[in-house]
């Protein structure tokens, strides 16, 4: 696609856009996505004296088409957690600590819905789940809890605002997406697969008798 620069005189200075337009080449999938990214604009003059442009750092970027990196996650993770989600991912750059807010209300939807565990506070119901879940995982939440700002506030109300950086809130969308994966879908794909050997059987049990 056609890159393009802004030489008007603003406040901000020169400025150089730079787009991206990507098909996904499965053919189960072909879906694109488009982003656009604006550089510094730095003029500067070369040997002779002649005024020339580089195009310098990042300075934004965005998502236009998916708006958000958000997966799609399955209809039997509950609306209010996968709302959350989605808010997270689309402001995570605009707003990290409101992304991040809207992240840890969405950590506390998933253990109160998933463990029907309820304290008020979400350390303490991080707690009540460490005989409930694998070591593993269980750290990888409490470690989240545990960074930065976020940590330091975590054991808080859940609607607290705190400063974050955008990194801090990428983490703790990647912990909402790696739970909902290894708890809600790992779950609801063993049930679909005993379900159908049980019907497999039940099948063959009334062929049997026919």
């Amino acid at each position: 696609m056609d890159n393009f620069a802004l030489m008007l005189d603003n406040s901000e200075g020169y400025r150089y856009f730079t787009t991206s337009l990507i098909v996904c080449p499965n053919a189960k999938c072909r879906r694109f996505t488009l982003t656009m990214t604006m550089h510094d604009y730095i003029s500067k003059k070369d040997d002779y004296d002649r005024r020339m442009f580089i195009i310098g750092k990042p300075l934004q970027g965005w998502n236009l088409i998916p708006p958000s990196s958000a997966k799609v996650f399955p209809d039997y993770v509950p609306k209010a957690i996968r709302d959350d989600y989605v808010e997270a991912c689309l402001i995570k750059e605009l707003s990290p600590k409101a992304s991040a807010t809207l992240s840890r209300r969405c950590l506390q939807g998933i253990i109160r819905d998933f463990w029907g565990v309820s304290k008020g506070r979400l350390v303490d119901e991080i707690e009540a789940i460490k005989d409930k879940t694998d070591t593993q995982t269980w750290e990888a939440i409490d470690a989240v809890r545990k960074i930065g700002n976020i940590g330091a506030h975590m054991d808080k109300d859940i609607n607290v605002i705190v400063d974050v950086d955008p990194k801090e809130a990428q983490l703790l969308i990647e912990l909402i997406e790696l739970l909902v994966k290894d708890w809600y879908v790992a779950k609801h794909d063993r049930e679909a697969r005993l379900k159908n050997i049980v019907a497999v059987s039940q099948a063959k049990d009334a062929a049997k008798t026919g």
